[in-house]
C-alpha cells in the first residue's frame, strides 16, 4: 500500500516519514508535529495506527514516524540513550526547519522508554524541550518476559542464566560483545542478535530501559515521572487487553500513581482523554475500527490541547 507524504533525512542514514497532510488547504511546511517512535522491531509503517492518527489531525499538525538506528531487527545492538539522541537530531532538525512549532513525541512501548530516556535520562538537561509526551503502551520488557517463562522451569533457568551472563559480560567490560543465541533458549526467541548490554538493559530488575515496571518503590517513581519538565504535557495510554500489562495489575490505578507522580514534579497530566483504551491490544494491529479510532481521537484531542 502507497503511504504518500515526505521522506526527511534528519541525520546520517537516518529519516522520518512524515504522512500527507489530510486538509486541501494545509502544508506540512509550517504544521505543529507529532514525531511517532516504534518498540522493539518496528519501525516506520510497521504498526498501523499511526496512520490513521495522521489522517484525523487537525490542519495545523502532521505526524512523522522517526527512523532510528534501533528500528527494526537493531533493537538488540541498541540502547535507550542512542535512541535519545537521535530523538534530539531528529527535534533539532525540524525545529531548524519550522520555527516556533510544537512538537508532540508519541512512543509505542519502548518507544515510550525512549521518550522517558529523552525527558529525564542522564542527557536530559542537553535535549530540546518538546511541548507534549505520549506514552503508548509503555510497559516492563523485565515483567514481560519473567510472564513470558513463568510456566517453563527450562525457560525460566535460561532466562536467569542470560541475565547472569549478561551481567557478568557487562561487568568485565564487555557489554558490546553479541551474546551466543544458539543452544539458549531464552536467546533464541529474541529475533535479533543481542549484546549483553542489551540483553541486561532489558531483563535486569533496574536496568537501564527498567521504566515502567510495576512493582518499584515510589522513590524510583519519584526520580522517573517525577522528573519530567514542567512543560511537557504528559498523557498515558495503556489497552485493557495488552498480553504484556502483568496479571493483577490494576491497570487505571497504575496509571492514576504514575500521573500522581508527574503531577507532584509540576508537569500537567492529560488523564481525561489518557487512561485505559477498552478492547485495545499492544499495537492495536487488528483492532476492531472503533477501537483503533477511541485512541485516534484521544491523541487528536490532546494534541488540540496543547
Amino acid at each position: 500500500m502507497a503511504h504518500p507524504g515526505t521522506l526527511h533525512r534528519y541525520a546520517k542514514k537516518l529519516t522520518a516519514f512524515e504522512h500527507a497532510p489530510q486538509h486541501s488547504s494545509s502544508t506540512n511546511n509550517a504544521s505543529n508535529l507529532i514525531l511517532w517512535i516504534g518498540g522493539l522491531g518496528d519501525g516506520p509503517l510497521s504498526v498501523h495506527y499511526p496512520t490513521a492518527i495522521a489522517k484525523a489531525l487537525p490542519s495545523n499538525w502532521s505526524l512523522a514516524e522517526v527512523l532510528l538506528s534501533s528500528a527494526y531487527d537493531g533493537w538488540g545492538t541498541g540502547s535507550l540513550a542512542r535512541d535519545a539522541k537521535e530523538i534530539a537530531s531528529c527535534v533539532s532538525y525540524f525545529k531548524d526547519l519550522r520555527h516556533s512549532i510544537k512538537i508532540v513525541l508519541m512512543g509505542h512501548s519502548t518507544g515510550s522508554q525512549d521518550l522517558m530516556e529523552y525527558l529525564v535520562g542522564p542527557n536530559s538537561d542537553s535535549h530540546i524541550p518538546v511541548e507534549g509526551a505520549i506514552f503508548q503502551a509503555g510497559v516492563s520488557d523485565r515483567q514481560g518476559w519473567a510472564a513470558v517463562v513463568a510456566d517453563d522451569e527450562e525457560l525460566k533457568k535460561s532466562l536467569k542464566d542470560t541475565i547472569e551472563l549478561a551481567k557478568k559480560w557487562v561487568e568485565q567490560g564487555d557489554g558490546d560483545a553479541i551474546l551466543q543465541r544458539k543452544g539458549n533458549k531464552m536467546l533464541e526467541m529474541f529475533e535479533s542478535p543481542c549484546t549483553a548490554y542489551r540483553a541486561n538493559s532489558l531483563l535486569s530488575y533496574g536496568g537501564d530501559d527498567d521504566y515502567f515496571s510495576t512493582d518499584f518503590p515510589d522513590e524510583v517513581y519519584k526520580n522517573t515521572f517525577g522528573k519530567i519538565p514542567k512543560n511537557t504535557a504528559v498523557m498515558f495510554l495503556w489497552g485493557s487487553e495488552d498480553p504484556y500489562i502483568p496479571t493483577g495489575v490494576d491497570k487505571w490505578n497504575t496509571l492514576k500513581k504514575w500521573a500522581g507522580f508527574v503531577k507532584e514534579g509540576g508537569a500537567k497530566v492529560d488523564e481525561a482523554n489518557g487512561g485505559v483504551v477498552k478492547g485495545a491490544t499492544h499495537n492495536l494491529n487488528g483492532d476492531p475500527e472503533d477501537v483503533v479510532q477511541d485512541l485516534v481521537q484521544r491523541v487528536v484531542r490532546f494534541v488540540e490541547g496543547i
